[in-house]
């Protein structure tokens, strides 16, 4: 029986750690980082940057990814972030101090990358709006895509069939840790925030965020920038 129970503690151990706790935050971003860049984000110097990350590693949380000569950090899975996201759902709120502190957690409540998913206030409207339209329905691991959400998607250029053919859950909800309600994950929410990004709905920060600014308003069915109607 004892080869059946997760050994969570040590898991634990490994979040716990304040500079490690923050790489993986920022590994939340969906990017693969640097070890430097991490360093930065952590607050430690490049050989600790590389010795907490060869325990994340060695714990299953991260993996390398090379190119070239260099060497990339990102999330293993999506489950560690699903389990990231899960953890800020019971944790506290850290104090705010700076002007650039408010800024960053506004960014981060109204759209923000879970991963490889959108979260947020906008990740959220999605949701709820693909719902209301009838795009989603309850069904299979989470989600079922309908023939109508699946129209509407291809007209916004959303690779579904790329979604559907990954191993990956299609459509699942995660629940918000800012809203406290459901986004959109799985291999189509995956796919959603990749066309939202590409089209310019939204814009990719630095590196090492994950709040996305949102551009001025769009007509979503033209695929253009709305004008200023003639009363505002």
């Amino acid at each position: 029986m004892d080869g059946n129970q997760a050994d969570v503690a040590g898991v634990a151990r490994l979040i716990g750690e304040p500079a490690r706790a923050a790489m993986l935050d920022a590994l939340l971003s969906g990017r693969a980082l640097a070890a430097g860049e991490l360093g930065r984000v952590g607050g430690v110097s490049p050989a600790t940057a590389s010795e907490h990350l060869a325990r994340l590693r060695d714990g299953g949380l991260v993996e390398v990814v090379a190119a070239g000569r260099h060497r990339y950090y990102r999330l293993a899975n999506p489950d560690v972030a699903h389990a990231l996201e899960a953890l800020a759902l019971v944790s506290p709120r850290k104090p705010v101090r700076s002007l650039r502190q408010s800024r960053a957690a506004t960014a981060l409540a109204v759209a923000r990358t879970c991963y490889d998913h959108l979260a947020g206030q906008v990740g959220v409207a999605l949701h709820d709006a693909l719902l209301d339209r009838a795009a989603l329905v309850a069904g299979g691991d989470g989600y079922l895509l309908t023939d109508s959400g699946a129209a509407l998607l291809a007209r916004l250029g959303v690779d579904v069939a790329g979604a559907a053919a990954t191993r990956r859950a299609f459509a699942r909800p995660c629940l918000d840790y800012t809203e406290r309600r459901p986004h959109l994950a799985g291999a189509l929410g995956a796919a959603v925030c990749a066309r939202l990004l590409a089209d310019g709905w939204l814009v990719r920060p630095a590196a090492d965020q994950r709040g996305l600014p949102v551009p001025e308003p769009r007509d979503w069915r033209a695929g253009q920038t709305r004008a200023p109607s003639s009363g505002s």
